[in-house]
């Protein structure tokens, strides 16, 4: 069967949108052929700096003829009705119809369409221009003389060729040449941009691939990667070092070279006493390059490495001078950020309201920081005042869990005013993503407390599912306090997620507190805490996700979330001891008896069957029944006790004592007696089943 080759090669497209646009193409193309009828074996996309590519094999040579009949009026219908049939159908006249007699009906008109199939260079050929006008880039471009013209070709970097060929593995293939915007379609193609920037005519996949690796191209992005990886890892060994893996610079760095060459370039070594963090991020924003550190050691070296897109005669010397320069001028920059930032602000004199307001030491340069970030009134959100006044808040809120973490009150006291200063550093005003991790460093240079310290970088944790939650008490608590501030303030101002959309990270605010409270094994009151019913409703469904990772099964969870329960921690507990105690065999066999008795119940209340009150000893005739009422009024009581002293396990101990009693009363008693005394006695009896059980869950909610 037929193979596709496509490429779409233009100037450098960004590297963070290639791997998203190569799969779009693919999804894009594919989708269309399908669509037009066509059916394929495979298809894989390729991307490199400038170019996008797609092979598609066992692809079919042309569509299928397709037959239709289309139903219409009935013969005698009104003119009208008859017209708007032929001219949907297609047909010039009804004597193109056929006439089809329905015994209960009557005679009727259907249209037969035929469709013949179509070639699949055809069809390629109709959809690609299509395909290629629409792209979804985030962002695109014109380009040119007919760029000032309505419609023109947008593309993310000007588009400059297109490859498209078609044909059987082993023959002749044909050039499907469409055009667009007056770039036709064509069997050449170009190899690396300095080393091979000569045409290349190709026929299918093998020999493209093939023909732009000897012009110095690796069309394949994982190959690319590996070699990056592998060559970085065997160039740090060789100078006795090890390379400081990132997996997000290396697909970044992936996407800007077709011919990856890896070099070392080094810089002095008094630009070590910068943070390990500030120098790595400095030279991997800056000039997309690895740092290396001693093997088996934290501490970084003086030597970077470098990926170029070019293979030097020199060997790469004035490569890596020239980053070598580049590196050194921005960690330059870098020590100034540091340096300063352990200094004395100008102004200290403006501080002193500020300083006064929340306790502030002004010889200290974080505490001065902190007072600068108040006196400028710098806005955390329109809606939700400054981040003075934010700070305030989360004081507040830290100083009542710190009653409910045990953390030293005084120590939470000052983590909470200094978590914020290093906003108003200059190492974190260059590398946002640097606060908190800064602000300790800073808060360890003037002599804080060690909790205090680490509070101060730990609040801000976990910030995903895979990051670690705070283990110190100061940080637990301030963890908490500012997720908690974040989302109530938020839904007091009706800035709630909807969709996809989460602009302000409520969500992984939120399952930040679920995993606090549960891996730390914090007992909070929610509900107290943020006084907002809707809130507390968010939390149970990032409990649920929560839960569910963890491996709970959802209906287990639904029987124990009721609306109400505010205590997470507890809620996890209980779905645990139901997890276990609904696996065991008294656990299956209760749940079917328990199960059986609360449906047969819910159907006599939906009849409006009467009930008693309560159960009537005087009117329990059989031994199975008084049985049953003697089990649930000692299992209740125990499993309350149990439940009381939120011992779980037990309270599921106790009620698995029913499961005799349950399955006995079924196989001898008649719950709808003909005596309406005894049927509503029973049905009492009934509904002190699911009363005992619902002391630690709704056993209707579980499924089996």
């Amino acid at each position: 069967m037929p193979n596709l080759l496509l490429e779409l090669r233009s100037e450098e497209i960004p590297a963070r949108m290639q791997r998203k646009a190569a799969g779009d193409l693919k999804k894009l193309v594919t989708d269309a052929l399908v669509e037009a009828g066509l059916s394929y074996e495979g298809a894989r996309e390729y991307w490199t700096p400038r170019r996008l590519a797609l092979d598609i094999h066992g692809l079919t040579a042309r569509s299928a003829d397709v037959r239709e009949e289309r139903k219409g009026p009935r013969t005698d219908a009104n003119e009208k009705a008859i017209e708007g049939f032929l001219r949907g159908a297609g047909l010039a006249s009804v004597s193109e119809a056929q006439v089809v007699s329905d015994p209960k009906k009557g005679d009727f008109y259907v249209a037969v369409i035929s469709k013949p199939g179509r070639a699949a260079e055809e069809i390629v050929a109709d959809v690609m221009p299509g395909i290629i006008r629409d792209f979804p880039w985030p962002k695109s471009m014109r380009w040119g003389k007919a760029s000032s013209k309505s419609g023109a070709l947008r593309w993310v970097r000007p588009l400059q060729s297109i490859v498209c060929t078609f044909g059987p593995e082993h023959e002749e293939t044909v050039v499907i040449p469409f055009e667009i915007d007056g770039i036709t379609a064509s069997n050449v193609t170009y190899g690396h941009r300095f080393h091979a920037p000569e045409a290349i005519t190709v026929r299918r996949f093998d020999d493209y691939a093939a023909s732009l690796e000897k012009a110095k191209v690796i069309l394949d992005a994982e190959r690319r990667k590996d070699i990056i990886l592998h060559d970085a890892r065997d160039i740090a060994f060789a100078n006795g070092l090890e390379l400081v893996e990132d997996e997000g610079l290396l697909e970044e760095v992936s996407g800007l070279v077709e011919w990856p060459q890896v070099l070392m370039g080094s810089f002095e070594e008094d630009y070590l006493s910068i943070p390990s963090e500030i120098i790595r991020l400095t030279i991997k924003t800056n000039q997309k390059c690895f740092v290396t550190r001693k093997q088996g050691e934290e501490t970084l070296s003086n030597r970077f490495i470098l990926v170029s897109n070019i293979q030097a005669h020199d060997g790469g010397k004035e490569i890596v001078h020239g980053n070598g320069k580049v590196v050194r001028a921005r960690l330059s920059d870098a020590l100034h950020f540091w340096k300063r930032d352990q200094g004395n602000l100008p102004d200290l004199e403006t501080l002193a309201a500020s300083a006064t307001k929340f306790g502030l030491d002004l010889k200290k340069p974080l505490d001065q920081r902190m007072a600068k970030l108040d006196a400028l009134d710098v806005t955390f959100h329109a809606k939700l005042g400054t981040q003075g006044a934010r700070v305030a808040r989360i004081r507040a809120l830290a100083k009542e869990l710190a009653a409910v973490t045990g953390a030293d009150t005084a120590l939470t006291d000052r983590a909470a005013v200094l978590a914020k200063a290093d906003l108003r550093t200059e190492a974190v005003g260059e590398f946002p993503e640097l606060q908190g991790l800064m602000g300790r460093k800073y808060a360890v240079l003037q002599g804080e407390n060690a909790s205090v310290a680490a509070a101060v970088e730990d609040h801000y944790k976990p910030q995903g599912p895979s990051d670690r939650v705070p283990e110190d008490k100061v940080a637990i608590t301030l963890a908490l306090a500012d997720k908690l501030d974040t989302l109530t303030g938020f839904w007091a101002i009706d800035e709630k997620p909807t969709g996809s959309k989460d602009p302000f990270a409520l969500r992984r605010a939120a399952l930040g507190v679920v995993r606090i409270l549960l891996e730390r094994r914090v007992r909070l009151s929610l509900l107290a805490t943020t006084s907002d019913g809707d809130l507390l409703s968010f939390f149970h469904d990032r409990l649920k996700v929560y839960l569910r990772d963890q491996g709970a099964r959802h209906d287990l969870i639904d029987a124990v979330l009721t609306p109400d329960a505010d205590d997470l921690l507890m809620v996890a507990r209980r779905v645990e001891a139901l997890t276990d105690f609904i696996t065991s065999e008294d656990g299956k066999n209760l749940l079917a008896g328990t199960k059986r008795a609360t449906q047969l119940l819910a159907a006599e209340e939906k009849k409006g069957t009467v009930i008693a009150d309560g159960v009537s000893p005087a009117l329990l005739k059989l031994d199975a029944e008084k049985e049953l009422f003697a089990a649930i009024s000692a299992a209740s009581k125990d499993a309350a006790d149990a439940v009381a002293g939120e011992d779980f396990r037990s309270a599921m101990e106790a009620l698995s004592k029913l499961r005799g009693p349950v399955d006995r009363f079924f196989e001898e008693v008649l719950v709808n007696d003909e005596d309406a005394a005894i049927r509503a006695n029973r049905l009492a009896l009934l509904r002190l089943i699911r009363e005992a059980t619902g002391t630690v869950a709704d056993f209707s909610k579980i499924s089996g």
